[in-house]
């Protein structure tokens, strides 16, 4: 009889067990009470939905456009936070997409919706990677 430990993982097996690897949310901010124009302001937002959404900060890129608008995205450990202004249509757009198990993207949403205010919102829930 053999009685020795199995030390190895069927890695195949394992990563069936999850639903999917992550969570991508798309939401639309409608008429939005407040935009953000200034570039450090947007660095602090993205940095506080990243610790909001348990996720790893790893670079911020932002650029704000001539006469209004702007864009910034923030790359974490476990993917992204990235957000779109167009002030002139009363429209921004908002991706929240990680992956792991502990991030929490909702929370991350959550945030950004306590901070702009928006009329209205649609989001949407994509599970990435998801196996069939």
């Amino acid at each position: 009889m053999d009685t020795s430990t199995k030390t190895g993982s069927n890695k195949k097996s394992e990563s069936k067990k999850r639903a999917s690897f992550s969570i991508h949310l798309t939401a639309d901010f409608y008429s939005p009470a407040y935009f953000v124009e200034d570039e450090d302001e947007l660095e602090k937002i993205l940095f506080e939905a990243a610790h909001q959404s348990n996720s790893t900060p790893l670079k911020v890129a932002i650029h704000k456009f001539p006469v209004q608008g702007i864009t910034g995205v923030i790359l974490l450990a476990e993917s992204h936070i990235s957000l779109h202004t167009w002030p002139e249509d009363g429209y921004m757009a908002v991706d929240v997409f990680t992956c792991g198990k502990d991030a929490q993207p909702i929370k991350a949403l959550e945030y950004l919706k306590n901070i702009f205010c928006p009329k209205k919102v649609k989001v949407r829930h994509i599970r990435r990677g998801t196996f069939l």
